[in-house]
């Protein structure tokens, strides 16, 4: 079982990623993780991420799906794999069915998340850390006992920078744009897979599972 997972910031991928990896018993292939692995054992790969990296420029995609064709090829991925955050557009989704092809690979199924972005401006604005302890809280789902004040140690709860709703309106805006033609892509192969992401955590899985049988 080969699986993509696709859906914008806030949509849940994180939490249901983890439920498919216990499920299904493959591994979660993020193209950070791999970056990080291939620059901690000193690859020819990595060495080569790492000039890019050091510039502040980003991974070409042909040293990325280099990456990922190293990562798919070790023993843990031979029932399967999950990319999570790859691909991010229609050149690496091109690219990706090239490399797979080549492995006489496929990939079986795109769980695709849709959150409105109503929904999602909530849940990522909505998050609060205490300045003194750290802790976290959600204004929906998980509020404080007295708003604005911690629960565990008095501290006054603030919203970080990367919360707040011109910084979430940018980032939704970017998954439009980059990441949300590859929806018409997958769904021209008969790949996708749309989930509403809407509602308990449970039954989002379950919708997952549903479809994947």
């Amino acid at each position: 079982m080969n699986i993509i997972l696709l859906g914008p910031p806030g949509a849940g991928k994180g939490t249901q990623a983890k439920r498919l990896i216990d499920k299904y018993s493959i591994p979660q292939i993020s193209t950070g993780d791999m970056l990080r692995a291939a620059l901690k054992e000193g690859t020819a790969l990595g060495l080569e991420a790492k000039k890019y990296m050091d510039k502040g420029e980003l991974v070409p995609d042909s040293v990325v799906i280099g990456l990922v064709k190293e990562r798919i090829q070790q023993k843990d991925c031979a029932k399967g794999y999950m990319l999570d955050g790859f691909p991010r557009n229609v050149s690496q989704a091109e690219a990706l069915d090239k490399m797979l092809a080549e492995l006489k690979q496929k990939i079986d199924d795109v769980i695709c998340i849709e959150v409105p972005n109503e929904e999602l401006l909530g849940r990522l604005t909505g998050r609060r850390t205490c300045r003194s302890c750290g802790a976290g809280f959600h204004v929906m789902f998980d509020p404080p006992k007295k708003e604005g004040v911690c629960d565990k140690c008095n501290g006054e709860l603030y919203q970080r920078d990367d919360d707040n709703e011109t910084t979430v309106k940018s980032r939704l805006e970017v998954y439009a744009k980059q990441t949300e033609p590859l929806i018409g892509y997958y769904k021209n192969q008969g790949k996708l897979r749309s989930i509403n992401g809407v509602g308990d955590m449970e039954a989002i899985f379950s919708r997952i599972t549903a479809v994947l049988g």
